[in-house]
């Protein structure tokens, strides 16, 4: 049998001490202070484990906070120019672009607020979908 929990974890601790002191010598008997001391042990662990899945679940409020956070200003680089940065696919290594952010989208597979971004105009237009940590300057 598995233990899941602090709260089985101590009840199996209980059920043991209690066959213990039913099966004592009465003239050798068990020490309280490791008894106390064990079950103070096994209490911290059971509040570590509260706070643990408190934080857990306060963890994914943030999440969701968070995302709802970056479409909101996502949304509102609409149509400002933003510097950003890129893979120069001629010359390797890293280039710095200007474009107008024309969209912003979600990702449905991992959740993440990306640009649809312009660069330059007629012919040369290029369009490049970038997270938002790839912004690196906005302007209006």
């Amino acid at each position: 049998m598995a233990i899941t929990s602090a709260s089985e974890l101590q009840m199996d601790y209980l059920q043991l001490l209690v066959e213990q002191l039913k099966n004592q010598n009465p003239l050798e008997p068990l020490d309280s202070s490791d008894m106390t001391s064990q079950l103070a042990q096994l209490s911290q662990l059971q509040q570590l484990e509260t706070a643990n899945n408190s934080l857990t679940s306060m963890s994914s409020g943030f999440e969701s906070v968070l995302q709802a956070a970056n479409r909101n200003y996502a949304n509102s680089l609409i149509g400002k120019t933003v510097t950003f940065i890129t893979e120069d696919e001629e010359g390797g290594g890293l280039k710095e672009l200007k474009g107008v952010v024309d969209s912003a989208f979600n990702n449905p597979t991992t959740g993440e607020t990306l640009l649809g971004v312009k660069v330059g105009e007629g012919e040369e237009l290029q369009e490049y979908t970038l997270s938002l940590g790839a912004v690196v300057l906005v302007q209006n």
